[in-house]
């Protein structure tokens, strides 16, 4: 058998190392358990099914002097309510309050704004923004305070572990994953030459209130489907020391719990977040859309060339496939999924496929506008963002426009 055919799924090999490396941590710096007040910043619309479990986490840090704000971002489902039960909970009075969001105004999207709202009612020197989807260690603050005192940085970012439970996220997120560990590992970002090595995770994003103000906070990057990103890259610009390590010890996250959310939420931020990612080169955000269906394409094509050679396959294809396999089951065991899950990896490439077909019509069919997406309305009434930053006023039930900002999260 000749192995020339075989050498490109011997290629995916050599980034192993790399994504190995668990550097830099958040474990590394000492903890500080009292410093400066932080403000926890929770952007909250219709998260009713995970707040309770942020909130309670982040409530039982050891660090000494924080405050949580939960913005509720008009939720429909009862968050704020929730919120309001939770203030009651021992270790919540004086530390957790409830900042009911107001009106989108025009020319900003859900998460900015609500972002925005937060830092303005933060009365702590240190921000520190994060997501409703997320479980907060009780020494993850005391690390985070730890870095900024050991550290030469302004803003740090962390990287957490990413939970897999349901079949679908075991299927299709190891794809992403993998594309965003080769793109953005936490070692390039923290010491990025070029603005488009840096990149922030809205999960975790902490820095000075006068960090923030020189950012032009969320103000800044009202109108970005990808704020973290944009946020991250103002950084880099500004001369601001970003620093990114990883947190799995410290904190976890479950993006998603069904197909449709893994399709919905990586259809919003594929097309868009990646051609935001090289803001120097105009070849390379040309290509994105080629290089993304290319990617999936890959891990498609041993599958293919045994089910259309069969019964007759040639060698070559079945060492692809098993060079394929072996290669997920070594990213299954790193992401903590069972690594039989890597016999599953040609419909993880297919349906990785369609969400990037769907995020590039979806993204360039926003008529131009960057920072575009297709929206539901589930409200009668509901107020939402048209194409050029202006509020629509739509009474229907179920509204999908194309030139539409994306969903608040």
């Amino acid at each position: 058998m000749s192995l020339l055919p075989v050498l490109p799924w011997l290629v995916p090999y050599a980034v192993l190392p790399r994504l190995a490396r668990k550097s830099p941590n958040l474990a590394d710096v000492a903890p500080v358990l009292t410093g400066p007040k932080v403000s926890v910043i929770i952007p909250a619309r219709n998260e009713a099914a995970t707040l309770a479990t942020v909130v309670r986490s982040v409530l039982a840090s050891r660090y000494a002097d924080f405050e949580v704000l939960v913005v509720d971002d008009r939720s429909t489902d009862g968050t704020a309510e929730l919120a309001c039960r939770l203030g009651q909970e021992p270790g919540a009075a004086g530390r957790l309050r409830l900042v009911r969001g107001v009106e989108l105004p025009e020319g900003w999207y859900g998460k900015p704004w609500a972002c925005h709202q937060g830092a303005a009612a933060a009365t702590g020197e240190f921000l520190l923004f994060t997501d409703a989807d997320t479980r907060h260690g009780p020494d993850l603050l005391p690390h985070a305070a730890g870095a900024f005192a050991a550290l030469p940085i302004t803003v740090l970012t962390v990287a957490p572990l990413q939970r897999c439970e349901g079949f679908w996220e075991r299927v299709v997120m190891p794809l992403f994953w993998l594309l965003l560990g080769i793109r953005f590992h936490p070692l390039v970002v923290s010491a990025g030459r070029r603005e488009r090595d840096v990149i922030a995770n809205g999960q975790f994003i902490m820095c000075h209130r006068d960090t923030y103000a020189r950012l032009g906070g969320h103000e800044g990057v009202r109108r970005e489907v990808a704020e973290d990103l944009a946020l991250a890259q103002r950084a880099w610009r500004q001369g601001e020391r970003l620093h990114f390590a990883f947190a799995d010890r410290f904190m976890e996250t479950r993006m998603y719990t069904s197909l449709a959310g893994i399709v919905e939420g990586w259809s919003k931020n594929v097309y868009l977040g990646s051609r935001r990612s090289y803001p120097d080169a105009p070849l390379m955000r040309a290509l994105i859309p080629l290089a993304l269906a290319l990617a999936m394409v890959f891990w498609l094509v041993p599958l293919l060339a045994v089910l259309l050679t069969a019964p007759a396959v040639p060698a070559w294809a079945w060492a692809a496939l098993g060079l394929s396999t072996a290669f997920w089951a070594l990213i299954a065991y790193g992401m903590q999924i069972p690594a039989w899950y890597s016999l599953l990896h040609p419909l993880g490439a297919l349906v990785g496929l369609g969400i990037v077909l769907r995020s590039t019509l979806r993204g360039r069919g926003a008529r131009g506008v960057e920072g575009a997406d297709v929206r539901r309305v589930g409200q009668p009434g509901a107020l939402v963002v048209g194409g050029a930053g202006r509020l629509v006023h739509r009474r229907g039930t179920e509204t999908r426009r194309a030139a539409e900002g994306p969903p608040r999260r």
